[in-house]
């Protein structure tokens, strides 16, 4: 039987995994998500990390981030989170809309934003202008911005979301691209100011996981992860280099 064309596949393994995520208890994934962030905390990386990048969850279907939000800011962490915008430079340029990192100031900011319509905490358009970008300076950042000796600049650990997760560090999103092309512009970044890539940890619940057997379809666009947490708290660790997908 011929293999699905890759669109096809990575469809059809989004509608299939879905499925199984609708009929997902909330206790089960509160617990899932209790266990996951107990074991992220115990990451050295996650401990040493000054500057994080970590998605807002939706209400359902992944692990909750809300508790490590609070955790990090209560750690001294600057954090980050997702803000997603259409391109105003290079428009003839894709992905259309892209993904930066802005900062969170505080609890009480991340308890102040409202959801969006797939119910994720997101911060309002007329906040940005004032929140550092992970990228450099404040607001949006579509071009890379070159860091002064003085500005502290890029990411330390970014806390991936994800659709469905392999056991070699393999990840489907949701279609867009936003982490992936945000993951180019770290590594462009990394490469102006010679500062290692964040390192990338995926958050799964055990209904994302594929068998062993199976993998996530994935072209040379996509990024694999450093590290894969999962529900049941086991920590998966990759020991290759950090690149995107083989050809």
């Amino acid at each position: 039987m011929a293999s699905l064309p890759l669109p096809v596949a990575k469809r059809e393994l989004r509608r299939h995994v879905r499925q199984i995520l609708s009929t997902l208890s909330i206790s089960s994934a509160t617990t899932q998500t209790l266990i996951a962030a107990r074991a992220l905390f115990s990451l050295p990386e996650y401990q040493a990390a000054r500057r994080v990048s970590i998605y807002l969850s939706m209400p359902a279907g992944e692990i909750s981030t809300a508790g490590i939000v609070h955790d990090a800011l209560a750690s001294g962490k600057k954090v980050f989170v997702p803000y997603t915008y259409e391109r105003t430079l290079n428009t003839e340029l894709r992905p259309k809309s892209i993904m930066d990192m802005v900062e969170l100031f505080s609890t009480n900011d991340y308890d102040s934003f409202q959801s969006d319509k797939w119910g994720i905490p997101t911060p309002s358009t007329d906040s940005i202008a004032a929140r550092e970008n992970s990228f450099g300076g404040r607001g949006r950042s579509e071009a890379i911005v070159t860091p002064t000796d003085e500005a502290e600049t890029g990411l330390d650990l970014i806390v991936v979301p994800g659709m469905v997760f392999d056991s070699e560090f393999g990840r489907l999103g949701h279609g867009k691209g936003f982490y992936d092309f945000f993951f180019d512009r770290c590594a462009q970044q990394s490469t102006q100011n010679g500062k290692p890539m964040p390192f990338l940890v995926g958050l799964a619940l055990a209904e994302q996981m594929l068998p062993p057997d199976q993998s996530v379809p994935m072209d040379s666009t996509d990024w694999r992860l450093d590290a894969l947490i999962t529900g049941a708290g086991r920590v998966l660790r990759s020991n290759q280099p950090r690149s995107h997908a083989p050809s």
